[in-house]
């Protein structure tokens, strides 16, 4: 009962309930009255009976003292049958003091089943008992017959229960009736007022359930509020940027004191409280909260069209990735263009197959740092790979997000493989430029060896011209002084064609002095011809790092060009007393490898600093140099995720501080095996 109840509309339970209660009160009322009319008729018809009792004792009296039966006869039947009494009153008899019956209005001699209340005395001046007669309930009421302080008789009147019951069944009838009368009225009235009561909370149904299915065009007019409006003629419907509460926000000159007042449109219709019950107050906000979600909706379904706009006519590849399984779950058209695959084929594929050797570390990254916001990362000139296995460099930009309800990583990526090309070829060309700078100093490292190998052969010579024996001592000796200077001079070459090589974007695991001591090597003996003093501090335990050594010996060769450069000019300006004075060490700092270039020259100007690294700024006399070295050496730096900061140094000079992140498992292992 309870479960059919709850399932019942609001409409049906509000008419019910008033309808239990009409029912319960009625019943009870008409319980209550039943009882009340019932005591009373009987009351008043035992009141009657007892009149009719005292009637016949008062005006019997003297007949039955005079024993005068018939007109005590009379009497009786006169009393038993005036006016509609015979239907009321079944018998009168009149009994002496001793019981027996002087006059009765029987016309059969007198029923026995009388004989118990006819010897009664009757107490207090009335006595009611019920009797049958002719299987008939009867009230017999006896009055005593007085004359003075005796009783000499009694008068007995019957009145007839079935008259009672008709007359009470009389009224049940008619109280029934109106009771039913009220009770349908009642249940009209409660029928009307549950339905209007409902009748905001069906529509309201109604309209949610239009909305769950996707119909937000349904008209919300839940009170007839919209009578001669439309919501396109709300600003906010046509401009979804613009909420309606912006335009008195925004559109007011002197904004309004109430707060409140900046939420209502004065060009709307919604958003305006109107003045009634809580059902309409809940209708109101029921369509507030639907326009705005209709708003909203609209502003997000043109936001949808327009980065999917954006999305399809991307002038790069965009990939949008499923982070658990690594697979491409969409791409735009231009993705399927650069790459060369077709749509249904990219789609699926695992996002590892078009860069192997980076891909994984770089999904790896984003497993492990999920969805956190901020969590967008920058990878530059990554190797990826067309359709055949063809290589090209990009650099990619991704950041995680939801898609679908999976999480996923969305990639831009940038092709840069033409960029990357004159960035070696500006590269390149800029080696020539050192090697052709080195020449002199080249010249010179490599004539001390052919120098000597001339020497060693000139006295071979020698001592041949002249006959003159050659100890097996000497020959020795000479001869290893000439493999000597040999594999000197090769070592030379071998490191000249090293720097001179065109050198590749590829990562390895180098240790960071290995380009330094390259340099020096190149360079040294040019500085020492200048009177460059050299300071070297390289600490041996470094960790290594992942960068190429050609590359770095490029970006060391350029520095300490730079800084032969700045001492020099400082010589010129101070003199010969003068000390030049370059110093190159390296170290570790936390889990960065840092390694600084540090001269004695005259400084950088603070206000340079930001743009030493511009291409073709230079602070260089015209001719002296392009401004290309160090734009050139922080490009390879930034490549291997390193960074190059500059520092004043105390007295004058420059400290270029060049670091990489260090390989923390690699230094492990080192050690480990150390």
């Amino acid at each position: 009962m309870k479960t059919r109840f709850a399932r019942m509309s609001l409409k049906n339970k509000i008419r019910f309930s008033i309808l239990a209660g009409i029912v319960a009160v009625s019943v009870a009322v008409a319980l209550l009255t039943r009882w009340i009319l019932v005591s009373s008729l009987t009351g008043e018809l035992i009141l009657r009976g007892s009149a009719i009792a005292h009637s016949v004792a008062e005006r019997g009296g003297a007949f039955v003292l005079d024993k005068d039966t018939p007109k005590l006869l009379s009497l009786i039947f006169d009393e038993a049958k005036l006016m509609e009494r015979d239907r009321l009153v079944s018998y009168i008899f009149v009994t002496g003091q001793h019981g027996d019956v002087l006059a009765h209005t029987f016309t059969r001699p007198f029923p026995e089943a009388l004989e118990g209340v006819r010897g009664l005395a009757p107490e207090n001046g009335r006595m009611v008992n019920g009797v049958f007669l002719d299987e008939r309930a009867v009230s017999d009421i006896a009055v005593p017959i007085k004359e003075g302080l005796y009783r000499i008789g009694t008068v007995h009147v019957g009145l007839s229960q079935d008259h009672i019951d008709r007359l009470v069944a009389k009224l049940r009838i008619t109280f029934l009736g109106f009771i039913s009368l009220i009770i349908l009225l009642l249940f009209f009235i409660s029928s009307r007022l549950s339905r209007n009561i409902t009748r905001p909370l069906t529509r309201l149904t109604r309209i949610s359930d239009e909305l769950s299915r996707g119909n937000f065009d349904i008209p919300l007019d839940l009170a007839g509020q919209e009578a001669g409006w439309t919501p396109s003629s709300c600003p906010a419907y046509r401009n979804t940027d613009l909420p309606c509460w912006n335009l008195d926000e925004t559109g007011t000159a002197e904004r309004p004191q109430d707060p409140e007042s900046l939420h209502t449109c004065r060009q709307c219709s919604f958003y305006r409280k109107r003045e009634g019950d809580e059902v309409v107050q809940l209708a109101d906000s029921f369509r507030n909260m639907v326009w705005s979600i209709k708003l909203y909706r609209r502003r997000l379904s043109e936001s949808e069209g327009k980065y999917r706009s954006l999305f399809d006519a991307g002038p790069d590849p965009v990939f949008v990735v499923d982070l658990a399984d690594g697979t491409i779950i969409d791409a735009n058209p231009r993705a399927l263009d650069l790459y060369g695959y077709p749509k249904q084929e990219l789609i699926g594929k695992p996002f590892l197959e078009l860069g192997p050797e980076s891909n994984r570390e770089f999904l790896a990254q984003f497993r492990a740092a999920g969805l956190s916001a901020g969590s967008c990362v920058y990878r530059p000139k990554m190797i990826h790979y067309r359709k055949g296995s063809q290589p090209f460099y990009v650099n990619v930009h991704a950041c995680p997000t939801a898609y679908r309800g999976r999480t996923a990583v969305i990639l831009a990526v940038t092709d840069v493989t033409e960029m990357m090309e004159k960035d070696a070829q500006l590269i390149q060309a800029s080696k020539m430029k050192s090697l052709g700078e080195m020449s002199a100093g080249i010249a010179h490292e490599l004539n001390q060896p052919l120098n000597a190998i001339k020497m060693g052969s000139e006295f071979f010579l020698l001592m041949a011209e002249r006959d003159l024996e050659v100890s097996r001592e000497q020959f020795a000796e000479v001869a290893r002084e000439i493999s000597l200077q040999v594999d000197r001079a090769a070592e030379i070459i071998q490191t000249l064609r090293s720097f001179g090589r065109k050198a590749e974007l590829a990562r390895e695991t180098l240790d960071p002095n290995v380009p330094v001591r390259a340099v020096l090597g190149l360079v040294g003996r040019q500085f020492e011809l200048d009177s460059v003093r050299f300071e070297l501090d390289l600490a041996d335990d470094l960790p290594p790092i992942m960068a190429q050594n050609n590359r770095l010996q490029q970006v060391f060769f350029n520095l300490v060009t730079n800084a032969r450069d700045a001492v020099n000019e400082r010589a010129a300006a101070e003199g010969a007393a003068f000390r030049k004075m370059l110093r190159l060490s390296s170290r570790l700092d936390g889990n960065r490898v840092v390694i600084a270039v540090e001269d004695n020259g005259p400084g950088i100007p603070e206000d340079f600093r930001d743009k030493i690294f511009e291409p073709f700024f230079t602070t260089k006399e015209a001719g002296q140099g392009m401004g290309l070295g160090l734009a050139i050496s922080y490009g390879i730096v930034r490549d291997y995720g390193g960074d190059i900061r500059i520092q004043a140094r105390p007295g004058g000079g420059t400290v270029f501080c060049v670091s990489f992140p260090a390989r923390a498992e690699t230094r492990t292992e080192m050690h480990g095996q150390g």
